[in-house]
């Protein structure tokens, strides 16, 4: 335990973290813990959904007509299409590992570097990039118009017809009910003693211990802040190349502090969501554990706890067929 006292007070000083007590009866579910259980967004527009869950699948999206939301991010696939680098138009290649797309509403900002700030900001991005989708929003807007089911849903749900704003809006509204709620994690922490095995739990307390919770919390277990990849460590002298898109966050904000920091991604899907990192140049989550017990934490986590710790992630796992192809 002191190896995660430690490992806390270095990170965010938040030591209570790694000490904390599985909830039971005697207190309500969860309390105390540094993960919540995730709670599908409410109050959503069925009508924009839909709307939105077309355009998420539809090609008209690129300029081509080759590439949807879904090429890169397939729900089917856990959010993400399992590249290191995505493949675009023309099959150009893209600079970082697409993110998955589930859950993605509860990040702090959106992209690793955090360059959007919300899921409306972030449609632009792979919508007008020249690696991805490479349309303009007049063109794109030209060939929504003239689609005859497109412009009456438009005229319908927002009162006029498509613009950057509603189409925008109806992608962002698709993608907040993306929320994959009953994971036996999540069970758990309500209090089901039962909903995790005896290696599960062992490997949540490794996790807790090791102050992984530290940056990895809360409902979406990560994604919620920002942290240099290589807090403790020189993660970057092991690249023999380095790429504008290593230098993280310091491209949106210019400020030296943010060379190298990245939104902590969330673990929710981290099992089947491979390759890791923002480059994808890990292919195993066994891997990926044991850089960051060595350039986050500054420690060498033993292989049996690293296949402990991947046992509680399988737990984080829960309903993804919320995404399913309409």
């Amino acid at each position: 335990m002191i190896r995660g006292l430690f490992a806390i007070s270095v990170w965010c000083g938040a030591m209570a973290l790694a000490v904390s007590a599985p909830a039971r009866a005697a207190v309500p579910p969860g309390a105390g813990e540094p993960l919540r259980p995730l709670v599908a967004i409410q109050g959503l527009d069925p009508g924009k959904a839909a709307l939105g869950r077309r355009l998420f699948f539809d090609p008209i999206l690129s300029a081509d007509g080759s590439i949807s939301c879904q090429s890169c991010h397939d729900l089917s696939k856990g959010g993400s299409d399992h590249r290191a680098r995505s493949i675009g138009i023309h099959g150009a290649r893209g600079a970082v590992r697409a993110p998955t797309v589930f859950n993605a509403a509860l990040n702090v900002a959106q992209f690793w570097d955090g360059r959007a700030a919300t899921l409306e900001d972030q449609v632009s991005g792979p919508v007008t990039n020249p690696l991805e989708m490479g349309s303009t929003w007049p063109g794109l807007l030209r060939r929504l118009a003239a689609a005859p089911d497109y412009a009456a849903a438009f005229r319908r749900l927002y009162g006029h017809g498509p613009d950057k704003a509603s189409v925008s809006d109806a992608i962002a509204t698709f993608e907040r009910g993306l929320i994959t709620v009953n994971s036996r994690f999540d069970a758990y922490l309500l209090g089901d003693d039962n909903a995790l095995n005896d290696n599960e739990r062992k490997g949540y307390a490794l996790f807790k211990s090791y102050g992984c919770a530290s940056c990895h919390q809360g409902a979406n277990v990560g994604g919620n802040m920002y942290q240099k990849f290589g807090f403790v460590g020189d993660y970057w002298g092991r690249k023999v190349h380095l790429t504008t898109a290593d230098l993280g966050r310091f491209n949106v904000t210019g400020l030296a502090r943010d060379r190298y920091v990245f939104k902590v991604p969330s673990l929710r899907l981290a099992t089947v969501n491979g390759p890791y990192f923002h480059d994808g140049s890990v292919p195993s989550l066994e891997e990926a554990i044991r850089l960051m017990g060595r350039y986050q934490l500054g420690q060498t986590i033993p292989d049996g706890d690293i296949h402990l710790i991947i046992a509680f992630l399988g737990s984080l796992v829960g309903d993804t067929s919320v995404g399913s192809a309409p």
